[in-house]
């Protein structure tokens, strides 16, 4: 899958990086490539001045040291969209699972009680269609327009809250996040974490949900107080929720949502939603073209 970058050049890969190894590691390398690593004066400070560019493999740059990368003349680049399809369509399958109970019934199934019932179905927990309820959506970038056209398709209402207060003109209904929570059968987040946006969702917000609505977390882990999460889930105080995000990842042993992993109400992905073949390959195609084109003279996808 990395042969279009190593084409380009000595590709050197380390599949994990820790912390104590990235200056190291950088060397006397032409072009870092890097996700989820930190590179800031520190670290870059020990970079050679044959270091001319840094590929990120994210759409997110707050791990690089911007302002240092132009006192020396480093080059920064991203990729953006390169996942859209795929975090859609994980939305679209927690919402799937949490709204038709299928955690439950799977579980019923294996089991074993399934073989022994008297009858053909089994009357477990209510379970309800998504045709006519209300969709809300935190955050209508690229990922929640495209989670909205699923939503649509399936013939939900739409409604949308922008976190940043500036995404108001958009072909659905905006509306105060009190009342999206309140009024919303299924609520998905797609927000960036922001100083607004950390912990916007805590324990009153959660409590504003009608007891049977649904929360999907696709945004970022620190969005949605987890220790409110936990007790809302335990607590039955919604109907379901799922998480591809954590505020410390991996998750930790000692976080709140650990507690409740077993509940068929909640359902938890090892931020995984990104990670399809297809999205994948995008991402690799798109790095290849970014450092191409900077060698080439260009400046596609630069950011600093």
């Amino acid at each position: 899958m990395l042969d279009p970058i190593a084409r380009l050049g000595e590709l050197i890969r380390y599949d994990a990086t820790a912390p104590a190894q990235t200056g190291e590691r950088i060397g006397e390398a032409t072009v870092v490539i890097a996700n989820k690593v930190t590179l800031d004066r520190r670290v870059l400070e020990s970079a050679t001045d044959a270091l001319r560019l840094i590929a990120l493999t994210a759409t997110g740059t707050n791990n690089v040291d911007l302002a240092f990368c132009r006192e020396r003349g480093i080059a920064v680049t991203n990729v953006a969209g390169y996942s859209t399809e795929s975090v859609a369509q994980h939305t679209l399958a927690f919402v799937l699972q949490l709204v038709g109970r299928l955690p439950y019934y799977q579980r019923y199934v294996a089991s074993g009680r399934y073989h022994d019932s008297p009858i053909f179905t089994h009357y477990g927990p209510a379970w309800h269609e998504l045709s006519g309820k209300r969709w809300g959506i935190v955050g209508l970038g690229a990922i929640g327009r495209r989670v909205a056209e699923l939503a649509r398709a399936f013939a939900c209402e739409v409604v949308y809250h922008s976190t940043s207060g500036s995404n108001t003109d958009q072909p659905y209904q905006h509306l105060p996040l009190d009342e999206l929570l309140s009024t919303s059968a299924v609520i998905t987040v797609h927000a960036p974490l922001t100083d607004a946006t950390r912990g916007c969702i805590g324990r009153r917000e959660l409590g504003l949900m009608a007891d049977d609505a649904v929360i999907v977390n696709m945004g970022r882990g620190g969005i949605i107080d987890e220790q409110s999460l936990a007790d809302a889930i335990a607590e039955g105080l919604i109907g379901g929720a799922a998480t591809d995000v954590f505020s410390n990842e991996p998750l930790r042993r000692d976080s709140p949502l650990a507690a409740v992993l077993s509940n068929d109400r909640f359902i938890a992905t090892p931020h995984s939603a990104w990670l399809s073949v297809e999205a994948r390959r995008r991402l690799i195609d798109e790095v290849a073209e970014n450092i191409a084109a900077f060698f080439a003279g260009g400046r596609r996808n630069r950011v600093d």
